[in-house]
């Protein structure tokens, strides 16, 4: 399937009428009221506009002067303020059941106070099936959750028929889809895509050596993240040298002029890929600046610290340069310039919690990076929102702004169209019809970072 210039233009309408049809009795209903409305149907901001949410669906949008408000609701004021739909993290960590649950309920309101509505947990556990009931349920703080099941490996994987029994097992446990790490051999990754196919199980991640990009192209893999797989694609021709870091060795030897193809044939294919591209920045840098930077303080000093380690210990390898770093980055933001272009899904992920990769913070260094690479701000944010809802064929009840949707919603004070930076700062999010407000949000961030001592 492709995927071409006019993505956004799905089949949602804004219906306009004169009078709001009252909400059944006993539903909590919101009125956002003179809010510019980013529909995300289009490139186009919908101004001045009464938007009406019962219960967690959106019942009507209209103008404000043609839209009575019902008696029942509570009114938002939404003058000069933008409402959008929520975002995915679509490559996001979820804390395991030994970590503390005080961290686990913080991971996960970190993310929607950034207008993360949904998450895509890739290294999961069943602690997270019961943890995907209870937001479903709406009885916890969090964004919508759909989980891997436990990773599939070089070290998990150790024969054809152990990697049958784990999809197979993980199929049956209710796992959303499978999570690949590195290390498969071909043979073992042969037997997931075949025991995959029976059960009808997606599964994505990480591109083996042994299997590279054209088998992942041939199995239908379902997302490849962290952009995994394409430097070394296009630096096939230097015998003997194994990839180090996503290619990070190979940069310079890449050959640019084969990612169209390769854009072309992912297209085909109908694979997505999460970027990651905020992740990767990180590593080239200094630690003691990240140290210091504003959203750190809503980890524990342990955690950040452990962060740094990480990164003095990579760059203190003698193999280590700088340079490679930036002739890496730059690599990236082409081949995810040319998948773009090429009709190519993208999805927006950044991998947190990670090295100084902070929940829902991280998501807006991965808008930024997009836009650094080329993409407009509204084909950024399609990558978190109406891209998602097509991935997941869900078109008809999230990723835009209309009637009848599912009220997942992040109001924010500029312009995201202009500048995704806007997204920064929210006046409120909107989880399933549950209002978060700013100053709810700026509370609860404080208390977190008090808890960890910053």
């Amino acid at each position: 399937m492709r995927w071409g210039a006019g993505i956004g233009l799905i089949a949602t309408v804004l219906a306009i009428s004169a009078m709001a049809p009252e909400p059944d009795a006993g539903k909590t209903v919101y009125a956002f009221v003179g809010v510019n409305v980013v529909p995300m149907d289009a490139d186009r901001v919908l101004d001045n506009q009464t938007v009406i949410v019962a219960d967690d669906r959106i019942l009507q949008i209209g103008p404000a002067g043609e839209i009575n408000v019902p008696e029942a609701a509570t009114v938002i004021d939404g003058t000069g303020l933008y409402l959008m739909p929520g975002l995915a993290e679509m490559h996001a960590h979820i804390p395991s059941a030994r970590a503390p649950e005080q961290y686990l309920s913080n991971t996960l309101f970190l993310y929607v106070a950034n207008g993360i509505t949904t998450i895509r947990g890739m290294l999961g556990e069943a602690s997270h099936l019961d943890l995907r009931r209870a937001s479903a349920a709406g009885e916890i703080i969090a964004p919508r959750i759909y989980t891997s099941g436990p990773s599939l490996n070089g070290n998990s994987v150790g024969s054809e028929t152990q990697a049958d029994r784990m999809v197979r097992e993980q199929k049956a446990a209710g796992y959303d889809f499978l999570k690949l790490h590195p290390g498969l051999s071909r043979e073992n990754f042969d037997a997931i895509v075949q025991a995959a196919d029976e059960v009808g199980i997606t599964f994505g991640g990480h591109v083996s050596a042994d299997v590279g990009l054209a088998r992942t192209f041939e199995a239908r893999q379902a997302t490849i993240d962290h952009l995994d797989g394409y430097v070394e694609a296009l630096a096939n021709s230097i015998p003997g040298e194994a990839s180090q870091f996503f290619g990070l060795n190979l940069a310079e030897f890449a050959d640019v002029g084969d990612m169209p193809r390769l854009a072309r044939r992912t297209a085909e294919a109908g694979v997505w890929n999460v970027p990651t591209m905020a992740l990767f920045p990180e590593f080239f840098g200094n630690p003691d600046d990240y140290l210091g930077r504003a959203d750190v303080r809503y980890v524990s000093r342990q955690q950040a610290q452990g962060w740094a380690n990480n990164i003095r210990q990579r760059q203190s390898n003698p193999l280590f340069a700088p340079e490679n770093g930036i002739l890496l980055m730059e690599l990236r933001r082409q081949i995810l310039k040319d998948l773009h272009d090429a009709g190519a899904g993208i999805l927006l992920g950044s991998d947190a919690p990670q090295i100084f990769n902070v929940p829902g913070f991280a998501m807006h260094e991965e808008l930024a990076e997009y836009v650094e690479a080329g993409l407009s701000p509204y084909e950024a944010l399609q990558t978190g929102t109406v891209n998602v809802a097509r991935f997941y064929d869900a078109l008809d009840e999230r990723g835009t702004v209309a009637e009848d949707m599912i009220a997942d919603l992040v109001l924010v004070r500029g312009n995201p169209l202009a500048d995704v930076a806007n997204v920064r700062d929210p006046a409120g999010v909107m989880v399933r019809g549950r209002w978060i407000p700013a100053n709810e949000i700026e509370e609860r961030l404080q208390a977190i970072s008090e808890a960890y001592g910053n």
